[in-house]
């Protein structure tokens, strides 16, 4: 199924217009998605600052690029862990002193199927609290430079918001009983959901129409996000998976497509529209209903201010 926007081969990064001048941020941007996003907007003359846990591994994947793309390539990155939030406000900290403008906050960084209850540093489930009040805490901080810039918010999803238990365990968020690494991933999926078209609403309340906020999923591709943190069993079924799945570059195609896109409808779901969503061309996708249960929504957002010990201000 084609998006009727974009034509039979849906989006692609030949679309992109010229970005020279702008600056995207990528979290999670040392390999698979965010990896192959920052290396399409740097040809394209962008300046990419990468978000990244583990400074080693963007030492090299920043290596990996200049050779890719000479010494011009203009990429950096900075120190963060999501998982733990005094690090995102050092973060932000160090960002909002040296990075002069934002054009695009890409949310990329995540980790899935933890195959056994972890918490965070500040004592929550590991997915929920990486996936969702990491990011969610680092887009209120930097809220005031992308709306000073103009520019926006894109939140990278899953199709995993579509499974689990579809709605948020409010009684039980940290998972103390009946945890397993399915339902924990595809619940902070569906908050980093939810929150984007809050969001919206909160901003169109106000009038602030110069953010825009997007909501995308990668399909399945082909990334180190499972062999990562996932269980024996799931690096096998995902291996298994391996025909059915594409490249980790068609998989940064929605995110791409959300930070540069014009004139998207921001009350859209982006990503591959072939069977199941997988794969296929990139365009609109049907977002369930579940996921933009208002009153849901909103207690969420509460209670992310809350965890996060952040409020935020538009």
């Amino acid at each position: 199924m084609a998006d009727k926007t974009f034509g039979e081969n849906g989006w692609t990064p030949d679309r992109i217009g010229n970005i020279k001048g702008k600056t995207f941020l990528i979290t999670g941007a040392n390999s698979g998605t965010g990896f192959e996003a920052s290396k399409i907007l740097l040809a394209k003359g962008a300046q990419v600052v990468m978000l990244n846990r583990n400074p080693k591994k963007s030492e090299d994947a920043i290596m990996r690029i200049k050779q890719e793309l000479g010494e011009g390539a203009d990429v950096s990155y900075i120190q963060i862990d999501l998982g733990d939030q005094a690090s995102v406000r050092k973060a932000a900290k160090e960002i909002l002193k040296t990075v002069p403008r934002i054009d695009a906050l890409i949310c990329n960084g995540a980790i899935a199927q933890v195959p056994k209850r972890e918490l965070t540093v500040d004592g929550f489930e590991s997915q929920m609290g990486v996936n969702h009040y990491g990011h969610f805490l680092l887009q209120g901080l930097l809220f005031p430079l992308i709306e000073k810039s103009k520019g926006r918010i894109v939140t990278v999803g899953s199709m995993g918001y579509n499974l689990g238990l579809k709605t948020i365990k409010f009684d039980d968020l940290n998972w103390e009983e009946g945890y397993t690494p399915n339902k924990a991933y595809s619940q902070s999926k569906l908050a980093q959901i939810m929150s984007v078209y809050v969001l919206q609403d909160r901003l169109a309340s106000v009038g602030k129409n110069s953010v825009k906020v997007y909501a995308c999923h990668p399909g399945s591709s082909r990334t180190s996000l499972i062999t990562t943190s996932g269980s024996l069993l799931m690096r096998f079924m995902f291996k298994l998976m391996t025909p059915l799945t594409q490249s980790a570059e068609k998989g940064a195609y929605p995110e791409l497509m959300c930070a540069t896109e014009d004139d998207l409808d921001q009350e859209g779901f982006y990503g591959p529209t072939g069977r199941n969503y997988w794969v296929g061309p990139v365009g609109e996708c049907k977002l369930e209903p579940h996921a933009k249960d208002k009153q849901v929504a909103e207690k969420l957002w509460s209670v992310s201010e809350k965890n996060t010990s952040f409020k935020w201000k538009f």
